[in-house]
């Protein structure tokens, strides 16, 4: 099985390779099978990127929003016209089922192009009285921008990142995670296809010290990353250092709280959603499941039940339910977290096994793990595991469990089922955390803002907040009158 890209980078409209760099082996998660090798950027490689958007971002900011638009809507036709050969191409590098990769990647970064290059042309500054006088605000691009991508949602974030920075008239370096590097050459492809200028999106391949480089380039304006929070506090240290501005989209261990009166189906796949979609892999995911006692039972059974008809099996199966891991570390952290949890004393109530399917004996496959008599303290209730791990707590009142819920060093989201309305509202407005859902989980429409609080990060991906943040504001102030001096 082969996913092997014509080079390794796309730079100024094109495909471009560098042997010299050093080589990325591409992992099929589902069999262990390498399917694509690709070179990490030199510094070569690294300043032909940079400059390719440089010389090409201020052309592309001097047309009008709507013409940037009408590109980025026909790259998001172009992505759906592709989204069966997308949806394989993102499933053979993630590991992730096909079921899911036909709904939740290509079709989510088209969303956000459509959305942002129709937006845009709406996204202006404003005029202020001044009493014969006025003022009026300009909201101008940034520059060259540089994105760097997590694992879990290659072309997704891929897109999120590239729409609003182009759309309001910026160039963008991005680099995808080293783990996935096959979609975004894809995406670049399909906006040459589109009619994007060469040199407005350029991809380029790497570990941490590529990115570093990138974000210290004195010709990039500003970064925008997706990933953990240790690579976030390092990327914002570099980039804080220069005085660029950053969108940080990091890591989350967030709750997921369910009350007496909520729907009990409802709230129980809400809380499988939130725990075992894209293998747990979703930096969103509400993994600590609070339930009110006396509803505890009956939500534990029935979520047994249902988490025990989930299909493993060959991503590429569309009757598959959840796939493998994406990598070997990632299979032994999680394996570790689920000792772990048995060692501090929680019960494995579900799950925790490896299982050896026919055929992909070397996946990295783990059940879905559902983890019972779990306290506050524990790491498997403090630490973002990243896998298709639950723990579920009770609770008994609404300020203890909202209180609970706060106690953690994250923000990225919180979720609350119940048919109280008011008190929905009223949990949500006391939880600290910067996306939330009531009644429902994980769902990320491009017209909502999406990002966190805390350690979670900062800055927000889309949405006008999105445009907000790849543009920067010029205030102009307009003399009607004569110029009062005492000079």
């Amino acid at each position: 099985m082969r996913a092997q890209p014509k080079a390794s980078h796309y730079i100024n409209g094109r495909y471009v390779e560098d042997e010299q760099g050093e080589v990325i082996e591409v992992v099929y998660p589902a069999t262990g099978e390498i399917i694509a090798r690709v070179h990490s950027a030199t510094p070569n490689i690294v300043e032909l990127a940079v400059e390719a958007a440089r010389a090409a971002q201020p052309t592309w900011a001097r047309l009008k929003p709507v013409e940037r638009g009408r590109i980025l809507r026909r790259a998001a036709d172009l992505l759906l016209e592709h989204n069966e050969e997308l949806a394989k191409l993102e499933t053979l590098n993630t590991g992730k089922a096909l079921q899911e990769t036909l709904v939740a990647d290509a079709p989510s970064a088209a969303e956000a192009l459509e959305f942002f290059g129709g937006a845009v042309a709406a996204f202006n500054g404003e005029q202020v009285e001044l009493g014969g006088s006025f003022g009026y605000t300009r909201r101008e691009p940034l520059g060259v921008c540089v994105g760097i991508g997590a694992w879990n949602y290659p072309i997704q974030i891929a897109g999120w990142k590239s729409g609003p920075a182009l759309a309001m008239g910026n160039a963008m370096v991005f680099k995808p995670s080293e783990v996935t590097p096959l979609s975004a050459l894809r995406l670049a492809e399909i906006f040459t296809e589109a009619g994007l200028p060469d040199g407005l999106f350029n991809v380029v391949q790497g570990l941490g010290d590529v990115g570093a480089s990138l974000v210290a380039h004195p010709e990039v304006a500003k970064v925008s990353l997706t990933g953990s929070v240790e690579t976030g506090k390092k990327v914002q240290a570099l980039a804080g250092g220069e005085m660029k501005p950053a969108t940080m989209e990091l890591g989350g261990k967030s709750p997921l709280i369910v009350f007496d009166d909520a729907d009990l189906e409802n709230a129980i796949g809400g809380a499988m959603l939130g725990n075992f979609y894209s293998t747990g892999q979703i930096c969103s995911n509400g993994t600590r499941v609070f339930v009110q006692s006396s509803i505890y039972e009956r939500f534990l059974s029935r979520l047994t039940e249902r988490t025990s008809a989930i299909r493993l099996g060959d991503p590429l199966d569309p009757e598959t339910h959840l796939g493998p891991l994406i990598s070997k570390a990632q299979y032994d952290k999680v394996l570790r977290y689920i000792e772990i949890g048995r060692e501090d004393g929680a019960t494995l109530h579900h799950g925790g096994g490896t299982p050896r399917l026919q055929g992909l004996e070397d996946g990295f496959y783990v059940e879905p793990t559902i983890f019972t008599d779990v306290t506050d303290r524990m790491r498997i209730a403090r630490e973002e595991i990243f896998g298709p791990v639950m723990s579920v707590l009770t609770f008994d009142d609404e300020d203890e469990v909202v209180e609970r819920a706060n106690d953690t060093p994250f923000g990225l989201a919180a979720g609350v089922f119940t048919q109280n309305l008011a008190r929905a509202h009223r949990v949500i407005g006391a939880l600290k955390a910067g996306t939330c859902w009531i009644n429902t989980y994980n769902l990320t429409p491009v017209e909502l803002p999406f990002g966190g609080v805390k350690q979670s990060g900062f800055g927000r991906e889309n949405a006008m907040a999105a445009l907000a943040h790849y543009s920067q504001v010029k205030s102009v102030y307009v003399e009607m009158g004569d110029v009062e001096s005492p000079y």
